[in-house]
């Protein structure tokens, strides 16, 4: 009920379909010319109106389909529970695997925020995505805590592996690409400099990277781990919603005594594959294509003529570790040119493009952007 009113909470997945509507009618709308007497409305202003009107039939449309959505939802959420522990370990598989397209998000929102990570009762009313318990609620938590197990101790592993299968003239290189990659993933849970680091070379890695992952959700799981996350599952989020809550609140203890296992896991089931079926992995790789030492403008440069040049770019955006950009045509993107900038690794999806650079991507994307201003 609002203001007396009943209403439908599609919570974030009627959030996702607004944007996706409004995205569409700005793609579609933004260069739109009206009438001169209406001229101060065209382009880009045009689309809040435009919006609004597609709201209310939006609305409509969920009146009669958001209840049958809403139903399949709490039976998706009621199937995962009572899958139990293999339901946990699909999720955390899943999630992993949809990573390099970048649709890990889409994912697990609906777990996190929605019916379909579980609900509560308080009271007699029914809570669902709601953190605001006396300890964090572990329907919820049960898509989060695996993570830091994965992400602050077992993908450590996997790049002492690297570092210690790499050539002996490229372990200096390599040293310091692992550890810049494994401090990142340790401390904020960003783990795309790593993984990308051996997705594209030896894909039976990354497979098994999601099995191990989808197991230390299925850990957790059982031994009713607790702990929350902001952003991911780095050492940051570890402290605010493991440590600092207190171990009896989120068997945070539990933790590392597991992220050791995981340690020698993932650095012995590494090693033993890289030198056994010789993976090409960072510093095993033949020398042509080895990545430049350009920096700032000039590495900008080459990263716009690997796009195709600032002709070929629609649109050009961030994440927190991704450049994604919208070419005109595919056909012109250089991925090797790409992958000698820097590049952790490259995904073309249609005529959109994902390179992978890590935490310095945003300033990769000013630059770029400074560069195009003045062509």
């Amino acid at each position: 009920m609002v203001l007396g009113i009943q209403t439908l909470q599609t919570g974030v997945l009627g959030g996702i379909v607004v944007g996706l509507v409004t995205a569409w009618l700005h793609n579609r709308y933004n260069k739109i010319e009206l009438p001169q007497f209406l001229g101060f409305f065209g382009g880009s202003r045009f689309i809040p109106i435009v919006s609004s009107f597609a709201a209310i039939f939006i609305g409509i449309a969920l009146f009669l389909i958001w209840p049958t959505i809403q139903l399949g939802i709490t039976q998706l959420g009621g199937l995962v529970d009572r899958t139990g522990y293999i339901g946990t370990l699909l999720y955390g598989f899943v999630l992993r695997m949809l990573g390099p397209l970048g649709l890990h998000h889409i994912f697990y929102l609906p777990f996190w925020q929605t019916g379909v990570g579980g609900t509560m009762e308080v009271a007699g009313k029914v809570y669902e995505g709601d953190p605001a318990t006396e300890k964090f609620f572990s329907g919820t938590s049960r898509f989060m805590s695996g993570r830091f197990i994965t992400m602050m101790f077992g993908l450590l592993g996997a790049a002492l592996a690297i570092y210690h299968t790499a050539k002996p003239e490229r372990k200096k290189v390599v040293g310091g690409l692992m550890l810049s990659a494994a401090l990142t993933s340790f401390l904020t849970g960003i783990t795309e400099p790593l993984e990308f680091s051996f997705l594209f070379v030896a894909p039976i890695l990354y497979v098994i990277h999601a099995v191990f992952d989808g197991l230390a959700f299925m850990l957790s799981h059982i031994f009713e781990i607790t702990i929350g996350q902001t952003f991911s599952g780095g050492l940051i989020d570890f402290i605010l919603f493991g440590i600092l809550q207190g171990n009896a609140k989120t068997n945070w203890i539990i933790v590392p005594i597991i992220g050791v296992v995981w340690f020698f896991l993932y650095y012995f089931t590494f090693r033993i594959l890289i030198v056994k079926l010789n993976l090409k992995t960072s510093g095993r790789e033949d020398e042509t294509n080895t990545p430049s030492s350009a920096k700032g403008a000039e590495r900008s440069i080459a990263i716009l003529n690997g796009l195709g040049g600032a002709d070929n770019i629609n649109e050009l955006d961030c994440c927190a570790t991704r450049l994604r950009v919208s070419v005109k045509d595919i056909e012109k993107v250089q991925k090797d040119a790409l992958t000698a900038t820097g590049a952790k690794g490259v995904v073309l999806v249609g005529n959109g493009v994902q390179v992978i650079y890590g935490p310095q991507v945003t300033v990769i994307k000013n630059e770029i952007e400074e560069i195009m201003e003045t062509e």
